[in-house]
């Protein structure tokens, strides 16, 4: 990793979410460069483990924040105190399902949390010296979701309009706008990104590819929704990732960049490609893909996601490194051997 080259600087980095499972790998990665000091601002919901992790007790450049961005209060208490060099933007709620049961928590993580954020980073902003601003970014982490659903062909790219159909799309989108507008009205240095689906060890076993991992080992049902044949791109983490440290250094001043990881597949077709794995690593009777049941649908369920990211591989240089299937092969054997983990966190009540 060449993060930031001019090793004479001691650049400070606020990553908000740095407990849940993007946040918490983009901390271990950016730790690895010396020279960087991280604060991890996050409220520590039911997804959130510290333990994600890979920090000494005696590590000073390292510093966690227990701070829930709809604190409005907080958030500027501790961006004025931390006085950063960049603000990488993770923290939100994120599951679909969640979001349906009780949007309200969604508004005031994914919107209100934002603004506070984007406020207290404003006030920041303008006290810092010109040398400072040069470099400085707010760099907001989004989805794809925020474009709504695609038919059998095309692709979401940093041109597409904007057309959410869930309470967590509508709210990252919500969010998306709001970080647009302070670039815009009050010049704030901001980059957008919208990636695919995440996936990789350490992700909360609530999400289809940890759940389906769990389900089978555990021999119970592998609840898939509807047909089974709505689509998505998946991205490794680590190329996410990547992308994102890219995008720090190297990223255009109010431009969006759209991630995605080439691994377009029907969720059928991905939890059979899971069982198969299962099947060579841990053999059961009958093949796992047996206790796949099909579900009622989600409502507002999207079709399909898919992402074009030629602009990024063109303007940074970024591609991603991992395949679907070294992926998902890697993802696997960590769920099995962490298996008390999975149990231990899906348990809590936060």
């Amino acid at each position: 990793m060449n993060l930031f080259k001019d090793q004479a600087k001691n650049y400070r980095i606020v990553v908000t979410g740095g407990a849940g499972f993007i946040g918490s790998q983009l901390i271990n990665k950016l730790l690895e460069n010396k020279n960087l000091s991280i604060f991890n601002l996050d409220k520590l919901n039911y997804a959130s483990d510290l333990n994600r992790i890979n920090i000494s007790s005696k590590e000073k450049r390292y510093k966690f924040l227990k701070i829930d961005l709809y604190d409005e209060k907080s958030v500027k208490e501790a961006i004025s105190s931390i006085d950063p060099d960049f603000i990488i933007h993770l923290a939100a709620e994120s599951h679909v399902d969640r979001s349906i049961k009780n949007p309200k928590v969604f508004i005031e993580s994914n919107i209100f949390g934002t603004y506070n954020l984007l406020e207290a980073t404003r006030l920041h902003w303008n006290k810092i010296d010109n040398e400072r601003k040069k470099y400085f970014k707010f760099l907001h982490i989004s989805t794809d979701e925020v474009f709504g659903s695609l038919g059998k062909d095309g692709f979401f790219s940093e041109k597409t309009a904007y057309d959410p159909r869930s309470p967590y799309s509508s709210s990252k989108a919500s969010s998306d706008h709001l970080v647009k507008a302070w670039h815009h009205t009050y010049g704030l240095p901001v980059v957008i990104t919208n990636c695919s689906n995440n996936y990789g060890p350490w992700q909360f076993p609530e999400k289809l590819i940890p759940l389906t991992i769990m389900k089978a080992i555990k021999k119970q049902a592998i609840p898939l929704y509807g047909d089974g044949l709505n689509i998505r791109d998946w991205i490794y983490i680590d190329d996410h990732i990547d992308g994102l440290l890219k995008i720090l250094e190297k990223g255009k001043e109010g431009k969006s960049y759209c991630i995605g990881g080439n691994g377009e597949i029907n969720n059928l077709e991905l939890v059979k490609k899971i069982c198969k794995i299962i099947d060579n690593l841990r053999p059961y009777k009958e093949p796992y893909e047996s206790f796949i049941n099909l579900v009622k649908d989600r409502p507002g369920h999207d079709r399909r996601y898919s992402i074009d990211s030629s602009f990024i591989k063109k303007e940074l240089g970024w591609q991603p490194k991992f395949n679907l299937d070294n992926g998902l092969l890697i993802t696997t054997e960590w769920y099995l051997n962490n298996f008390e983990w999975c149990k231990k966190i899906s348990s809590r009540k936060i």
